[in-house]
């Protein structure tokens, strides 16, 4: 497992996205991730499994100081009044006194940002958080946050994958010292029959969506949170730290960038 420094702690470059996981199989799933050696849980108010996994992670056994758990806070609840008691809400569904990570879930343009990043800051100082961070920021929201706001943003977690260039969002996380964590890595299996990432594949042994999350993790400062919950596709997900690749084929890889974006910048 490869490690992104997160202001001091250290963040699996692999986690484990449970978006649209649900009930028994939210639980069964994560749970399973754990006993596979999973260590990083990226979750949200929003998705509705805060419980399931956090049942799922007492009943893992695994300590929780060995854990990455992300949670993120939803548009409806980024008024100082509403952060604490919903951050409150999430550690109790969790059952844990802190998230590794708390996350704007999507910038809401109705409510201040320095009100929202205020209240985060308090429960940062409070160790409830250890980190908070962003989602679903452009740069100029990264720069508010990051120079108007002076706020310690660990993260920004934005939609990236071989076909969507983020170049921009890179540059400004790496200019201030922030990680990116990449939801939807796999473009929801848009990549698997790719030519360059299939070729590549065979050269290594491994599958075009293995590639496609080395390609991801082996940059400076970048983690990856693919779902998945069949045992064959979380081995396989997790099973990408024994080889890299060069820099002949990040460029091969590189070329494939392109404005393939799968959730829209206004869905919420």
């Amino acid at each position: 497992m490869l490690f992104i420094d997160l202001q001091g702690a250290k963040m699996p470059a692999l986690g484990l996205g449970t978006w649209r996981l649900a009930g028994e199989t939210c639980e069964t799933t994560v749970r399973r991730a754990l006993d596979m050696g999973y260590r990083h849980i990226d979750t949200a108010e929003m998705y509705g499994n805060e419980a399931e996994i956090g049942r799922a992670v007492a009943a893992s056994g695994v300590p929780r100081k060995s854990l990455f758990i992300t949670t993120k806070i939803w548009t409806n609840h980024l008024h100082a009044k509403d952060v604490g008691p919903t951050a409150e809400a999430s550690l109790k569904k969790l059952k844990t006194d802190y998230v590794d990570l708390l996350l704007i879930h999507w910038p809401n343009t109705s409510v201040p940002l320095g009100e929202t990043l205020g209240a985060m800051m308090k429960l940062k100082e409070a160790g409830k958080a250890k980190a908070i961070g962003v989602s679903n920021f452009s740069v100029d929201q990264m720069n508010e946050a990051l120079t108007r706001h002076k706020a310690p943003i660990a993260c920004n977690q934005v939609e990236y994958h071989l076909l969507l260039n983020q170049r921009p969002i890179l540059d400004c996380a790496q200019r201030n010292g922030m990680a990116v964590t990449a939801y939807c890595p796999l473009a929801r299996g848009k990549l698997t029959d790719n030519r360059t990432l299939t070729r590549l594949g065979e050269k290594h042994g491994k599958s075009a969506a293995q590639i496609a999350l080395r390609w991801l993790v082996q940059q400076s400062g970048v983690a990856a949170i693919p779902k998945a919950t069949g045992e064959a596709n979380l081995r396989a997900n997790l099973d990408i730290f024994d080889f890299e690749l060069d820099a002949r084929e990040i460029g091969e890889l590189n070329k494939l960038n392109g404005n393939t974006r799968l959730i829209p910048l206004d869905w919420q």
